[in-house]
């Protein structure tokens, strides 16, 4: 079983490379691509507070529905000329009703594509938008560095097993990627021997992809560098991996936000594409 429906989510004209992706991967499964265009009304946080200007407030309606409007129309353009099956369509929320209208859509989505939510060039919504799709939607979500898809995409990808319930959600969920993989590695750092799989970290989830036809290694390494994410992204480097598999947000996303975390900091550095559930 494929992804058959894909969902990307677009609230700025900047973000055309992340449609490209969203494209090349709906063409890539035989996939319906959904497009959600967001106007997002930055000047309120969903909530009316006593002696506001109701002229305000709709005036800033008026200019958040008239930006989706226009990204609408955009997407149309472009999608018009392309060989897949899509469907278009836009909204408007205050930043308070964001995770709301984005988990509505993301949750009957198969994959969600979106470009890196904690990097310089991101939108102001990337990460409210991100964590929708992954929390309230429940969605498997597709990151793509530079909104960019690589065509060999897939070709090598790296699992990095931290026996984690999201990180087994995230292999679940990355299944029909794995089984068309050439080749699979286990990447295990620093395990403890009184982990849940003691003395033979990564070899269950080795047992269990071998029924689907996945072919895989296991690489069990030290901790050798402070950050996790710092010795996901070098190992990758040096197996000329392609894709990451990963759980998201082991933690509660507030220590997340505050300390940083392995999600965080892989999102805001790798340069690969890395698939995400919990």
């Amino acid at each position: 079983m494929g992804y058959k429906t894909i969902l990307t989510v677009i609230s700025t004209e900047g973000q055309q490379r992340q449609l490209d992706a969203a494209i090349a991967m709906a063409r890539r499964e035989d996939a319906h691509l959904e497009v959600f265009c967001l106007g997002v009304d930055h000047s309120q946080t969903g909530y009316y507070y006593a002696g506001a200007s109701a002229y305000v407030f709709q005036e800033s309606i008026d200019k958040a529905m008239a930006a989706a409007e226009a990204l609408e129309a955009s997407v149309r353009s472009r999608l018009e000329a392309e060989d897949v099956r899509w469907s278009v369509e836009s909204a408007v929320a205050q930043v308070g009703g964001l995770t709301t209208l984005i988990g509505m859509r993301a949750r009957f989505a198969d994959l969600v594509v979106l470009t890196r939510p904690y990097s310089e060039n991101a939108s102001s919504d990337a990460e409210a938008i991100t964590e929708a799709a992954l929390f309230e939607g429940g969605a498997a979500v597709l990151i793509v560095p530079k909104g960019e898809l690589p065509e060999d995409m897939g070709r090598k990808i790296m699992i990095a097993w931290n026996q984690s319930e999201e990180t087994m959600a995230a292999v679940r969920r990355a299944l029909p990627l794995l089984t068309a993989a050439d080749s699979v590695e286990i990447t295990v750092i620093d395990p403890s021997p009184h982990g849940p799989e003691r003395s033979d970290p990564g070899g269950a989830l080795a047992e269990m992809l071998s029924r689907h036809g996945v072919n895989s290694d296991i690489a069990v390494l030290a901790r050798t560098l402070p950050q996790t994410s710092d010795i996901i992204a070098q190992r990758a480097t040096e197996i000329g991996a392609d894709m990451i598999v990963m759980g998201a947000y082991s933690h509660s996303r507030f220590r997340e936000a505050i300390l940083g975390g392995t999600t965080r900091n892989m999102l805001g550095k790798t340069n690969l594409p890395v698939f995400m559930a919990r």
